[in-house]
């Protein structure tokens, strides 16, 4: 019999530890927002395949649109031979993407391509070098992508040096003192002492840090960044790559802030599991690379473009993005409730957008000081009693849910019940007296 044991030291032997997994147990099966292991242990899913499962598991819509484009063909090289998915779903995105400027829609494998991609075009199109990014920002693994990032550890370390021309600013993040006007202060000292504007061909930010720690961006700091790139003419890359398709009460985050981007970045629950990334953005900027520029091998699998399909209609047709709002509520009302419990595991800040939804763990009530331990003993507990939970942030203290939207209110109810259950059987007996 093959059991989680077993296939864990055959992972350790056969891949590099570079690979780090967050558990040590097997899938077999998934439905929906529930997963067996290879020893039939039942799980709740709250981390979505790291927010890969705004549909869930196996949506039936999507599973349909992928068996019928299977009996046709699985590849041809989009650049050799194309095909009507990838244009149907580049036409669909370019009028779901926020504003009125016309949009083109380019498709690649990962979320790193994309941004890679999105910087790519955006030298393209201002023929200028500099990019700009945040502290806490994640945005891949690859070179250019390490650089853009703002977490060293494990993403950064080990593997510099890095690209030049990439500055980070800070990421307001109130509870830990830093303000909008501290980043935009920031700002003005970069273009004051280190780089002119004229030398920026982009900026990127994440609307909701995801691997930073679901850090929301104020809606203001949005807003002054567009004034700010439209005054010197800088490209403004929103990447939605964990925010986007309606895990947080709109189709993509920065609808919230009412501005429209130059490019966005997509991956993640685009596809519904399936590996699929893209690029959408204003037509002019997008048409800048010349013939040949872009793409790749794999880039816009038909198969996974075909689940895309699939995964929009089910977002429409099931008012996902009206449930986000709903479930985000519920999520929130929840969480600060157990936030309440004096004999449960102190709970600091709450924040989110939609059923995009994060908390941190602390070493006392009432403090913001992190309490990263704990968060690992929280994950590990809770997959003990059956539910699967993320961390993520800076300070390595932040619990992230990111359970499907499709998921159903016993389901929900259900895994908040394991997760409140599970920060009481952490609680050292010393807290009840705090």
């Amino acid at each position: 019999m093959t059991d989680n044991h077993a296939l864990h030291a055959r992972l350790q032997a056969a891949t590099p530890r570079g690979v780090a997994t967050a558990t040590t147990v097997f899938a077999e099966r998934a439905d929906n927002a529930e997963m067996w292991d290879v020893e039939g242990r039942r799980y709740i899913d709250f981390a979505g395949g790291i927010a890969v499962l705004n549909t869930g598991h196996r949506h039936p819509g999507v599973m349909e649109k992928v068996y019928e484009q299977l009996s046709r063909f699985t590849h041809t090289a989009y650049q050799v031979v194309p095909y009507e998915p990838y244009v149907e779903l580049a036409e669909r995105l370019n009028r779901l993407a926020p504003g009125t400027t016309p949009k083109k829609t380019l498709f690649v494998t990962t979320g790193a391509e994309a941004v890679e991609n999105a910087i790519k075009i955006a030298r393209a199109h201002t023929g200028r070098p500099g990019v700009i990014a945040f502290t806490g920002g994640f945005h891949g693994r690859t070179h250019m992508t390490m650089g853009l990032t703002g977490k060293v550890v494990p993403y950064k370390k080990g593997f510099g040096p890095f690209p030049a021309e990439i500055h980070h600013l800070p990421f307001p993040m109130p509870i830990h003192g830093v303000t909008i006007d501290d980043t935009i202060a920031a700002l003005d000292a970069l273009f004051k002492a280190d780089l002119e504007p004229e030398r920026v061909a982009a900026m990127i930010i994440e609307p909701i840090q995801g691997e930073g720690g679901f850090y929301v961006a104020p809606k203001e700091l949005l807003q002054r960044l567009r004034a700010v790139c439209d005054e010197h003419g800088i490209v403004l890359i929103v990447d939605e790559i964990q925010t986007g398709f309606a895990r947080t009460g709109k189709m993509f985050a920065v609808e919230h802030a009412g501005i429209e981007p130059d490019m966005i970045t997509v991956a993640k629950s685009l596809a519904g599991g399936f590996p699929l990334a893209g690029v959408i953005g204003k037509s002019e900027i997008m048409d800048a690379p010349a013939p040949g520029g872009l793409g790749g091998t794999y880039g816009g699998n038909p198969v996974s473009c075909a689940a895309a399909l699939g995964v929009l209609d089910a977002i429409e047709k099931e008012k996902l993005v009206e449930r986000a709002a709903s479930l985000g509520e519920t999520l929130t009302s929840r969480i600060r409730r157990m936030s309440g419990q004096a004999n449960a595991h102190p709970i600091g800040d709450i924040r989110g957008l939609g059923a995009m939804v994060a908390f941190e763990l602390v070493s006392r009530h009432g403090t913001n000081q992190p309490d990263p331990e704990a968060t690992k003993t929280l994950c590990a507990r809770a997959l003990e009693n059956g539910l699967l939970i993320l961390s993520c942030g800076v300070f390595a203290n932040t619990i992230r849910i990111l359970v499907p939207l499709t998921a159903s209110d016993d389901i929900i109810s259900e895994g908040l019940d394991i997760l409140e259950r599970s920060l009481g059987e952490i609680a050292p007996s010393s807290l009840a007296a705090d």
